[in-house]
């Protein structure tokens, strides 16, 4: 886990805050987005090992930043979680097709359970 660069996509503060010191507090190194164009950029940037994305966001959502990831040699093997407020099947099989790994809705969860998914992924 150590050294493992997480990127968070999110535009609510509060949740930015809380996931970000939590992965941070077990070892991870965390970079914040609060859009989907700061968080393209911030990918191309640093190259996370995984990124928690956002599908409703300003300037770019979660979707237009996945479609823009497949796109991207670069960025096409790195395993997005979707942190959304929604459950809708159709947003998740949306999500799939674009090649989330897994999902979380925001009321639902807690930091514990977004950490064991994340170490599912990338240890």
């Amino acid at each position: 886990m150590a050294g493992k660069k997480i990127l968070l996509i999110e535009d609510e503060e509060l949740i930015i805050r809380l996931l970000g010191r939590k992965l941070a507090s077990i070892g991870y190194d965390v970079s914040l987005a609060m859009d989907g164009e700061e968080g393209l950029k911030k990918m191309k940037e640093n190259k996370p090992d995984l990124i928690l994305l956002d599908i409703i966001m300003p300037r770019k959502g979660g979707f237009d930043v996945m479609e823009a990831m497949k796109k991207d040699p670069q960025l096409t093997g790195v395993p997005v979680i979707i942190i959304s407020n929604s459950g809708q099947p159709l947003e998740l099989d949306k999500a799939k097709r674009l090649g989330a790994v897994d999902w979380l809705v925001k009321t639902e969860f807690d930091p514990k359970e977004v950490v064991e998914k994340i170490k599912k992924y990338i240890g």
